[in-house]
């Protein structure tokens, strides 16, 4: 009984007691059970991520609305009726009485020349025309003077007092007397007319405006000096009206044919960027400009610009509605584009294997092992969607070999 105590006081010095050591032995086993599970849960989540399809499928309703076909063009605004305004007449300008976004009106003065030399042209014709009214009273006189002196020569020749040579002189004279009578009164005219002339240059040396609207362009100033002798200056640039405008676009050939008078069109200018205007067609032209090489046909529009926010010259982009389709079908593009992906039958056969095919794998047979060993020579040549041929180095024969085998 001692020696048994004793043993015991021993084996609890040293350590050694038999429960302790099961209880060891058990602690060891639990790291190993907990490993092997950490394991296996990493290999069930991998293959769950193996089996899993890669592909997602987004959907989305269809819906219907109204679908529209618009042309794009770009092109400049313009006033419906622009005039520019000449003069027809050199000379220094005296003076220049409107600016630029001056309201006029029809037969207003914009500016005037210099008329002094004008004037003295006046005066002269004014001269040359009292002169030939005077050589006409005169010429009148000779005449009245001839046909008295062939009266009385008449008379005596009668009774025999005049010679029938005289009275052939007389009547000859008074027909010089009528004809230069003629002469003077032509004369009088051509001195009217020039009169005229040079009164008409006096007054186109005020520079009236022909319509009701508003000064563009003034591109003259007092002291310049017009040259009018071979091509008329452009002295201002009259807008009759800017509340209406117009859009010429330039439209391409390919669209020219879905475009036609009436159609409504809307646009926009660099100046408002936020603001859609309205339009409408009103002409599309035939003739047909060529730029680098590209054709395009002139189209009108017609613009409302009642609040005067357009100006001549605004580059616009405009969009002009050639079709509309109420309730049509809309279905998104990429739905139009989907190709699915065929997955490899051998891949997903691998996925759908036990856990425990995949951490014991079994031995490769020997004709996997051969495709294995051969499978990286064997040229291919395309048959088609879904096969192509091959040459076994092996046995030496064609076959034929689906992609997914």
């Amino acid at each position: 009984m001692t020696e048994q105590m004793l043993n015991k006081d021993v084996s609890k010095t040293l350590g050694i007691n038999g429960a302790g050591s099961h209880k060891k032995h058990w602690s060891k086993w639990l790291i190993w059970i907990v490993l092997a599970s950490v394991i296996l849960g990493v290999v069930a989540f991998w293959q769950s991520k193996q089996g899993t399809n890669n592909l997602q499928y987004i959907t989305q309703e269809a819906q219907t609305g109204s679908l529209v076909i618009t042309v794009s063009a770009t092109g400049n605004l313009e006033p419906t009726n622009q005039v520019d305004v000449s003069s027809e007449l050199s000379g220094i300008v005296d003076s220049v009485l409107v600016d630029y976004n001056d309201l006029v009106k029809a037969d207003q003065v914009l500016a005037r020349l210099d008329t002094d030399q004008l004037q003295a042209q006046v005066l002269q014709s004014e001269a040359a025309l009292a002169a030939a009214e005077a050589k006409v009273r005169e010429s009148q006189a000779t005449v009245f003077e001839a046909k008295l002196k062939l009266q009385r020569c008449q008379q005596l020749a009668e009774r025999q007092l005049c010679a029938q040579e005289e009275v052939d002189t007389d009547s000859a004279a008074l027909k010089r007397a009528q004809a230069e009578e003629g002469s003077s009164i032509a004369q009088v005219a051509e001195a009217r007319a020039k009169l005229d002339a040079d009164r008409t240059n006096l007054a186109k040396a005020a520079i009236h405006s022909p319509i009701n609207g508003v000064v563009l362009v003034r591109a003259v100033e007092p002291g310049q000096t017009v040259a009018a002798s071979l091509q008329a200056p452009v002295l201002f640039t009259l807008a009759e009206d800017l509340s209406e405008m117009e859009l010429h676009v330039d439209v391409d050939e390919a669209d020219v044919g879905l475009v036609k008078e009436g159609q409504t069109a809307s646009f926009t200018v660099d100046a408002f960027p936020d603001q859609v205007f309205r339009a409408q067609i009103t002409q599309v032209r035939y003739g047909a400009q060529e730029v680098d090489g590209v054709i395009t046909y002139e189209t009108v529009l017609e613009v409302d610009n009642t609040e005067l926010s357009l100006r001549p010259g605004m580059t616009a982009t405009a969009e002009i509605t050639v079709k509309q389709i109420d309730e049509a079908l809309f279905v998104p593009n990429a739905a139009l584009r989907f190709n699915p992906v065929v997955q490899d039958s051998k891949k997903s056969s691998s996925s759908k294997d036990s856990l425990l095919s995949q951490l014991m794998p079994r031995p490769p047979t020997s004709r996997e092992s051969t495709k294995r060993e051969y499978g990286s020579q064997r040229p291919a040549t395309s048959l088609g969607v879904g096969g192509r041929f091959s040459r076994c180095h092996t046995c030496k024969h064609r076959n034929f070999k689906r992609d997914h085998d």
